[in-house]
């Protein structure tokens, strides 16, 4: 297998980059409005999350990278778009909740991306299933985080 390296930085950068934009509005140091929120038993401390969230970028940046080279082959262009798509609402999920300090519109944004990340995983798997499985990580800890988001929103009323 060939390996197009600019393909590969440039999928990257992407995913990275939706990450350090997200970051931009998540604040969780002491005195921020997210340390000050009651949390649940199972809230892992801070520190996880920086490098956890780097590991998943890495993740969907081999995943798209894949289905880069695959595209114009059957269903290629839905596993893209999809992932764009989730790609989005991962960002726009960092701004509501962080930014607009609001667990319900996170908590909406995040049932939206979970479909999203489904819906990237069907058709990945159509096209490439390396691609496909890449991302069953990420959707094991959306799949947390929403469970954290909805205890978040349920304890801080």
């Amino acid at each position: 297998m060939k390996i197009n390296f600019a393909r590969l930085i440039a999928a990257v950068l992407i995913c990275e980059a939706a990450g350090v934009l997200g970051s931009v509005f998540t604040e969780t140091g002491a005195g921020s409005w997210y340390s000050q929120l009651i949390k649940p038993e199972f809230n892992p401390p801070n520190w996880v999350f920086a490098p956890v969230w780097t590991l998943l970028y890495l993740l969907m940046a081999a995943s798209i990278y894949i289905l880069w080279e695959k595209k114009g082959s059957a269903g290629a262009n839905h596993a893209i778009a999809s992932f764009s798509l989730q790609l989005f609402l991962n960002f726009l999920w960092s701004f509501l909740f962080f930014g607009l300090q609001s667990p319900l519109l996170g908590l909406v944004c995040i049932a939206f991306l979970w479909a999203a990340i489904i819906a990237t995983i069907y058709y990945s798997w159509r096209v490439s299933r390396p691609a496909a499985l890449l991302l069953i990580p990420y959707i094991l800890w959306v799949s947390f985080a929403a469970v954290l988001n909805y205890s978040l929103f349920a304890l801080n009323p």
